[in-house]
């Protein structure tokens, strides 16, 4: 297991080359739109098409094809069979970094079955492409006349070209061919850069009301009905009906999720789980005729009718007389799907337009390069890693192009999202393209999560952030990425006044979904939205979907369980450290110190409306003091606070076993009996908290006449006694006693403490 020191694993701040952090040498400040990644320049070659084009076959026609080439790097149009005046449309782009000649060659070929024949080419100095600057306008395409081996011009055969200087802030530079992908002779739109946006989805609420007029095949016996509702592959289904009739009554609430544009409309099953789940009826009620809500308001219910086909000597027929069913179904639109972790959600707003809020700001990220990546794969016999990027915030996703065969690739892409709620995280992933290599499964390689509200506004932030993951031989660092974010607010009043807002939309406190639900809910969303977007071109793939949206961070894990142990220990370490600092004080450690908080408590309870102001005083000369400590860099992935950098061999494995388990019986076993020695100790810790708050109730339940007697005698004496002597008098004996010197204490315990260790609990009746 690797255990590396705390630098390899920490953030480091970097000074790149850009424009919004001020390090800029060379770069025309004034007309780059890419302000937060390192320029990149670009020849960019436009074949638009050709016409008259020779013929070459025996048949008279010509199967064209264009090839680009930049000294040893080739790039080529697709082919078309029979036709002399193709339009291909298609644009290169060639780092010019990899430049390798003065000049740049356009080719047209005819493709054959033994050796494609030479129709015609042109060739271009690269000192006369002239260079544009993006916003200007694009550039012309112009026809040419193409030239034979000898540099003669042909009698027949043009070509519509553009080519001009640019960096990737040009409109083409996603779409286009890049050198990088040189080496790639199919799959090529897989390792292109594109935005996804993720499906609208919807809440789906079925108000489950009542049956009418079942017909079961057996009457005589006593009805088991229940419903059954789906959509796709998510079903659900209301408890057995409590009315045993042929109108049976539920009115039950059954939740599914749906991404819009619908693709499949609701099925509503009756089942008679008492006859073998005989089927009833069924009813399809298609999405887009449901009402739409957004609020708690009443939804309008329907009677449905509910078909039912019967099997008479062999063949299929539909029983005329209908049972109806009781219904009420809407679309919630006042909800936000969750398909993020709360914890990590980088959207909170609900599905429904009409009541989404202004944006408060804009949030601008570069991913620069990346450097040290591990290999991921082998190909002919050497290491490679072919790496992209996915950064993910709202329903905006973005995808880098893929670099080939590198360890330390450079993307200087900049994307650019609306920001509803400065409470919000993005997530950036790195992976290995698997689509190159034929595995077809991409790897990943790490993550990064940023919260918006950890940033100031109108800062650059530029870190190289560690790539952790952790593996069943333990933690290691993949490699670093470079990334420069910005958070731009548009209005600092209404980012201020999010605080005072509720996280999620009103609909999820007004009519709360239960726990159990939201997780099913949250499984189901994450499918479809995985689903969704692995049919986009290029795909993002379900393993990339669900790395991003945390799909396993529910599953048990020992190591979590640690790590969850100690973050409650390190908030409670302030408390204990208090506890500490008065036990100090109390036992007269310091007797300068313990006079001094004699005085203060004196000056406190003589004037108690000193008290309030004194406490809001000192939390704010705190805090003002914490501020010269305060976080200089974003948060990131703390192996430490992780509890991955000590965890055991056994541990790891279990956490990456599959569920249901693959491991062994004796293993299971062991760690079965494991997780009951943990579970053991937690089920004491809370019999003990039980057991306190049970003693305090039975202050005066009498469950212990004696004890409650003794209580309630001390409580009319001690009103008496507060009656007739002032408050100040009473606090002052209070603190005296408690910062009693240590001559008058005893290590007995105290006379209350002994009263209510001795009280009646909860625990003299269990089992």
């Amino acid at each position: 297991m690797q255990r590396g020191t705390s630098e390899e694993f920490a953030l480091k701040e970097t000074r790149p080359k850009i424009v919004g952090s001020g390090n800029y040498a060379g770069i025309d400040k004034l007309t780059t739109t890419y302000d937060l990644v390192e320029q990149m320049q670009y020849l960019y070659v436009r074949v638009v098409k050709a016409k008259d084009l020779p013929s070459k076959d025996v048949t008279g026609g010509c199967d064209p094809y264009v090839q680009v080439k930049l000294g040893n790097y080739h790039g080529r149009t697709r082919h078309f069979e029979k036709k002399q005046n193709p339009e291909w449309d298609h644009v290169f782009a060639f780092s010019q970094d990899r430049m390798q000649a003065s000049f740049v060659e356009i080719v047209v070929m005819d493709k054959d079955m033994v050796k494609d024949d030479f129709i015609g080419r042109i060739s271009f100095e690269l000192i006369d492409v002239p260079r544009r600057v993006p916003p200007d306008s694009p550039l012309a395409p112009q026809w040419y006349r193409l030239e034979d081996k000898r540099g003669d011009k042909l009698k027949h055969g043009e070509i519509m070209l553009a080519l001009w200087h640019g960096t990737q802030a040009d409109e083409c530079f996603s779409d286009a061919w890049h050198s990088d992908a040189a080496t790639i002779r199919e799959g090529v739109s897989k390792i292109r850069g594109k935005v996804y946006l993720s499906p609208k989805l919807w809440y789906v609420r079925v108000n489950v009301i009542e049956c009418q007029d079942l017909l079961p095949s057996d009457r005589n016996k006593p009805l088991d009905v229940c419903v059954r509702v789906a959509l796709g592959n998510h079903a659900t289904s209301t408890p057995v009906s409590s009315v045993r009739t042929l109108n049976p009554v539920w009115n039950h609430d059954l939740v599914l999720v749906v991404a819009e544009p619908f693709e499949e409309a609701l099925m509503i099953t009756v089942e008679d789980r008492g006859n073998k789940g005989e089927v009833l009826g069924r009813c399809l009620l298609p999405l887009h005729s449901v009402q739409r809500r957004w609020d708690n308001k009443a939804v309008h219910s329907k009677w449905h009718n509910l078909e039912k086909h019967v099997v008479i000597d062999g063949e299929k027929k539909e029983v005329k007389f209908a049972s109806k069913i009781h219904l009420r179904v809407c679309l919630d639109g006042g909800y936000h799907v969750l398909d993020e972790s709360t914890n990590y959600s980088s959207d909170l707003r609900p599905t429904a337009k009409q009541i989404w809020k202004s944006g408060i700001g804009i949030l601008e990220l570069g991913i620069i390069s990346a450097k040290g990546l591990s290999p991921m794969k082998s190909h002919e016999g050497r290491a490679t890693t072919d790496a992209y990027c996915v950064a993910k915030y709202g329903n905006k996703w973005v995808r880098t192009r893929t670099i080939i065969d590198s360890f330390s690739p450079t993307w200087n892409e900049q994307y650019t999202w609306e920001v509803y709620d400065p409470c919000t995280v993005i997530t950036i992933g790195v992976f290995d393209n698997g689509h190159l290599n034929g595995s077809n499964k991409d790897l990943r390689i790490g993550k990064v999560r940023i919260r918006l509200s950890t940033l100031e506004t109108e800062r650059v932030y530029t870190h190289s952030y560690p790539l952790i993951v952790l593996h069943p031989s333990g933690v290691k660092k993949m490699g670093e990425v470079q990334l420069a974010v910005r958070f731009s607010c548009t209005s600092y009043i209404n980012m201020l006044h999010k605080y005072s807002q509720p996280i999620l939309p009103k609909m999820h406190y007004v009519h709360p979904l239960s726990m159990n639900q939201t997780n099913t809910l949250r499984y189901h969303a994450i499918n479809i939205v995985s689903s969704r977007l692995s049919r986009a071109e290029p795909p993002l793939k379900k393993e990339v979907v669900e790395y991003m949206l945390d799909v396993d961070f529910h599953m048990w894990s020992i190591r979590r369980s640690k790590a969850n142990f100690f973050r409650i220990v390190n908030v409670a370490s302030s408390f204990v450290s208090l506890i500490k600092w008065l036990d100090l004080i109390c036992h007269w450690k310091n007797p300068i110190t313990t006079l001094l908080i004699h005085v203060l408590f004196v000056i406190l309870i003589l004037c108690p409306e000193l008290i309030l102001p004194t406490a809001f005083l000192y939390l704010f000369v705190l805090g003002i003091w914490r501020y010269r400590w305060k976080p200089r860099h974003p948060p990131h992935m703390d192996i430490g606070l992780s509890h991955a950098d000590a965890v055991s061999f056994d541990e790891l494995d279990e956490e990456f076993d599959t569920f249901p388990t693959s491991k062994g019986s004796d293993l299971v076993r062991m760690r079965y009996d494991r997780l009951r020695s943990i579970g053991g100790r937690i089920q004491t810790v809370a019999g003990d908290f039980a057991t306190q708050g049970e003693r305090f109730h039975s202050l005066l339940n009498w469950r212990d006449p004696r004890a409650s007697a003794l209580f309630v005698t001390f409580c009319l004496i001690a009103a008496v006694v507060l009656y007739v002597t002032p408050f100040q008098v009473v606090a002052l004996l209070i603190v005296f006693y408690y910062l009693r010197h240590p001559s008058f204490r005893t290590k007995l315990p105290s006379m209350p403490a002994n009263f209510f260790r001795r009280l009646p609990s909860g625990a003299d009746r269990m089992l």
